[in-house]
């Protein structure tokens, strides 16, 4: 098993681990009466998110780089043959995603070329499965699952208008042009899109895979341009040795890549070629490291960054199991790259999420439980200063507690007010943050783009519709900033009045939605600068990016408007909790002090009773603590440990 295998794995055990964790606390608050639906809630949605995590790996290159045999040695090897097809030429026409999804059989999902003719993107089609091609697969045959996966690389032949309309073909291209038959077609591919589900263990536990056409699918692809290689955790970015960096590889890189960060990779592959039996391995491992110091120098990267591997002959000795080969191929240092930097950092990624959210909420309890003891003691102090007093002071007692459950009603409708101020701010939150709202701001860009025949005038109903959206968030940012500043004062108003054990509630704020829209229209601008004239083909295709920077402001609107609902449940529930717990507790002292007062005799049974309670809440929230640190030890697991006990 490969270190890379290794640790995805363990990363995988870590996420059940932390799930195990917030599921034995969120038992131990409902057994303790400390829990409420919304902080259950909260626990289900980072269960959730831990369950659903995904870890991207997007494969970019030209073609006949060698992706799809770097896959196949990577990930499939102990197959003990090719899955993905990978010969001379093309092999990946379409974008190729291998993922795992229980919902589906394992099979092989293809949407037809055809529906780029229409105005839905790939990211809507995965909604409307009647419009996908599936076919079957066999997981235990891999001659079979080899024969599926050839439907990647299919093509067909279609007229140049056809080829036109679906944005593929630019009659202003002179390479494109020569491409042209006798006939007047064109060659495309067969498919828009592939997603093969698989139940790998990798896959099963969230890896998703990316295989990419070459660059000028990527630049007529909107799905890959915004989405998938945006998104992706790591992308590795695949040259051959043999040729270098050429002019399209750094246009792909500039464009579609870019970067320096952890999961950003070059991979300098078909090594093999370089070896060379006349020289010696110091020579030959000179001539490699000089040129991945040319590849690193072209790119604007630091050469440890760029990795000269041979997946061909990776795959080869992977399946031999011949332990000199694949030293010599370099795949493992590769793969100790990605595990050592793509998974520690999403791991950290996710940790911090939890944490936060985790804390907060295991606050919020633990002041629930705190306040629970200290109104026990309260009243255990107040009954057994009853011993040997009369009547008065008992009565005076009473008109105390009635004095302060006054005042404490007071404030309760003082936070009613609050209560109207929120509803009201929470409305104005969705009506520019809304769906409908959205909708109607594209549906106003589409409009104009529809209207203008010239690039400036498409350019700027797309830059009018960015600049609309960020207005948007900018305005329902202000909302929350004002919940979030109304709900800290009467958190400290019930805290300084009432001595309510309560934090400051959880801070919200919609800047990394504004960053998610500026990425977006970063993109736009790489694709279609203000400097590019467009062609009538180009044209067509800004209006097919313009669909696909919908959709993806969409996603991120949608979960931009869960995260708002999901804050706006939680952010009052920890002082509404406590209210009620004063309010119960104001009760009990009173009827406390009563029963002693009317029964002879009573006063000794209550301090028992009391006395008992004490000791069962001091045991539980020495039981809640307990559970929180488990929580805190699961959280801050790293993998190494794992690895010993894998």
């Amino acid at each position: 098993m490969s270190n890379l295998v290794d640790t995805f794995q363990q990363y995988s055990t870590w996420r059940t681990a932390v799930a195990a964790a917030l599921q034995q606390y969120r038992d131990a608050i409902a057994e303790a009466d400390a829990g409420d639906a919304p902080s259950y809630q909260q626990i289900a949605r980072m269960q959730s998110k831990l369950a659903d995590d995904k870890l991207s790996i997007a494969f970019v290159a030209e073609f006949s780089r060698g992706k799809s045999e770097l896959i196949n040695a990577i990930f499939f090897a102990d197959y003990g043959q090719r899955i993905l097809p990978s010969s001379a030429g093309r092999t990946t026409m379409c974008p190729t995603e291998l993922m795992y999804d229980p919902a589906y059989p394992p099979c092989l999902r293809l949407l037809p070329i055809e529906t780029r003719g229409q105005a839905l993107t790939t990211t809507e089609f995965k909604e409307q499965p009647q419009d996908w091609t599936v076919l079957l697969l066999d997981p235990a045959s891999g001659e079979g699952m080899l024969e599926a996966f050839k439907q990647v690389s299919m093509t067909k032949r279609v007229p140049v208008a056809e080829a036109t309309a679906y944005g593929l073909f630019d009659p202003d291209d002179t390479d494109m042009a020569q491409s042209v038959d006798a006939e007047g077609t064109v060659e495309i591919s067969l498919w828009r899109h592939a997603i093969v589900n698989f139940p790998h263990p990798l896959l099963k536990q969230g890896l998703v895979i990316i295989d990419t056409p070459g660059l000028n699918a990527i630049g007529s692809e909107p799905e890959l341009t915004l989405n998938l290689i945006p998104n992706a955790h790591a992308v590795l970015f695949v040259l051959a040795a043999d040729t270098g960096v050429t002019k399209s590889d750094i246009t792909l890189w500039r464009d579609h890549i870019g970067g320096n960060g952890a999961g950003r990779m070059v991979v300098l592959n078909k090594i093999d070629s370089m070896w060379d039996e006349l020289r010696t391995p110091e020579e030959v491992a000179q001539q490699i490291g000089r040129q991945a110091e040319n590849v690193a120098a072209a790119l604007g990267l630091p050469a440890s960054q760029v990795f000269p591997v041979s997946a061909q002959k990776g795959l080869v000795a992977k399946i031999q199991k011949d332990a000199a080969l694949l030293e010599r191929t370099r795949l493992q240092i590769l793969e100790d790259a990605l595990s050592g930097q793509l998974i520690p950092a999403r791991q950290e990624i996710v940790r911090d999420q939890v944490q936060h959210e985790i804390g907060l909420l295991m606050t919020s309890r633990r002041a629930l439980v705190d306040s629970r003891l200290r109104n026990v003691v309260e009243q255990l102090f107040e009954l057994k200063s009853l011993r040997g007093k009369n009547q008065k002071i008992v009565e005076h007692m009473i008109q105390r507690i009635d004095i302060e459950k006054k005042e404490f009603d007071s404030s309760l409708f003082k936070l009613q007010a609050t209560r109207a101020v929120f509803a009201r701010l929470s409305a104005e939150v969705f009506s520019n943050l809304g769906m409908n709202t959205l909708k109607r701001d594209i549906r106003t860009a589409r409009e104009a783009m529809e209207g203008s025949f010239f690039s400036a005038g498409l350019r700027q109903a797309v830059r009018q519709f960015f600049e609309q959206i960020q207005a948007n968030l900018i305005l329902s940012g202000q909302k929350t900033d004002e919940i979030g500043e109304m709900m800290t004062v009467m958190y400290r108003k019930f805290s300084t009045e009432h001595g309510l054990a309560v934090s400051i509630p959880m801070p919200f704020s919609l800047d990394k939605y504004r960053k998610e829209i500026m990425i977006i229209d970063a993109i736009y601008q790489k694709q279609f600068g203000a400097a590019a004239l467009l062609t009538t083909p180009q044209v067509a295709l800004q209006q097919k990016f313009f669909e696909s920077i919908a959709s993806r402001v969409k996603k991120t609107f949608m979960q931009a408007n869960r995260d708002v609902e999901a804050w706006l449940k939680v952010v009052m529930a920890p002082l509404e909790s406590q209210i009620r717990e004063h309010k119960s507790q104001l009760r009990g002292r009173r009827q406390s002090i009563e029963r002693v007062h009317e029964a002879a005799g009573s006063l000794e049974e209550k301090v028992v009773v009391l006395d008992a309670l004490q000791a069962e809440l001091e045991a539980r929230k020495a039981s809640l603590l307990r559970l929180e640190a488990a929580v805190h030890q699961a959280l801050g697991a790293s993998l190494e440990p794992l690895r010993v006990a894998a």
